[in-house]
């Protein structure tokens, strides 16, 4: 069983630097208020770490 986080992206890329864009692109975040669902794991914590000034993090529940 793994948790779900949905990441929605709240905020504009323009001034941001070229890491941070490719980091909310390897999220699959492509504009203000699109959202993605993924598996919380290590990995995905450093990418949120990253970039939390530009997302809004939830829980999206648990996979069966």
């Amino acid at each position: 069983m793994s948790t779900k986080l949905k990441i929605t992206q709240v905020k504009s890329t323009i001034g941001q630097s070229p890491r941070h864009r490719a980091t909310l692109a390897t999220l699959g975040l492509r504009g203000i208020h699109k959202s993605t669902v993924r598996d919380s794991s290590d990995v995905l914590a450093g990418q949120l770490r990253l970039v939390a000034h530009l997302v809004r993090v939830e829980d999206a529940g648990k996979e069966a």
